[in-house]
């Protein structure tokens, strides 16, 4: 055998065995999701900050260390995602109810969400950012209240995108270590999603592109949550 011959690559296919649809990832990620809310539940949001704690301070200050080097210049890049069936005011109001109340489907979107709730100093996260664990505040909403959102590039035309959030992302002790500009605009079968994330030029690329990734995990869940419970609305009206 030629040494310099590839070999094929080895593939695994389900034939028969097993009742309903699905894929073998389907069924990886299924059980996949249910450990992570399995260990989610049992420790609670206290109990995670204390199993993390190591790893939040190493990622906060990789994240202030990459402030402080990077001179207040920040690099960004976008997720665009599509939706049909759905508008983005359902949405947007399903997500204003899910940071209002329980932050389980908060967590649920995201195998890497350890917390999602509010406290004293404002919106508090605890997720990856890249390969770091974070502990960060999100803050400002509204492109009125930030000047940086009404000059980026990024920012998309009103009248197609009239739904727009931004925010700095911040550290407790008040160091911004990123920004989030978000934009929704309807279409004639659904909506429009824009996901513009932005980190300190210092960062290394990998951190951007694996939040982009991030991104799109995280808003496919929660606009899967939020057709499923405006599904269960109508049919809950439809039997009354």
């Amino acid at each position: 055998m030629n040494d310099n011959q590839t070999s094929p690559p080895v593939t695994v296919t389900l034939e028969a065995g097993l009742a309903g649809a699905g894929s073998i990832d389907d069924f990886e990620l299924f059980y996949a999701r249910r450990a992570v809310d399995r260990f989610r539940t049992l420790l609670g949001r206290q109990g995670l900050l204390d199993l993390l704690a190591d790893d939040i301070e190493e990622g906060n200050t990789f994240l202030r260390e990459s402030a402080g080097t990077s001179g207040g210049a920040f690099k960004g890049g976008t997720t665009v995602l599509t939706t049909k069936g759905l508008t983005s005011g359902e949405f947007l109001a399903w997500m204003d109810k899910a940071f209002a109340g329980d932050e389980q489907p908060l967590l649920a979107a995201h195998p890497e969400h350890y917390v999602m709730g509010s406290d004293e100093i404002g919106a508090r996260v605890v997720e990856n950012i890249g390969p770091h664990v974070a502990d960060f505040y999100m803050g400002g909403w509204g492109t009125d209240a930030l000047d940086w959102a009404k000059e980026a590039d990024e920012l998309l035309p009103e009248s197609e995108f009239p739904r727009k959030m931004s925010s700095n992302l911040f550290l407790a002790d008040g160091t911004v270590v990123g920004r989030a500009l978000i934009q929704f605009g309807d279409t004639a079968d659904g909506f429009a999603s824009h996901l513009t994330v932005y980190f300190p030029v210092t960062c290394p690329d990998e951190v951007l592109e694996h939040h982009l990734r991030h991104y799109a995990v995280e808003f496919r869940n929660w606009i899967v949550a939020a057709a499923a419970a405006a599904a269960a609305a109508a049919a809950a009206a439809a039997r009354a």
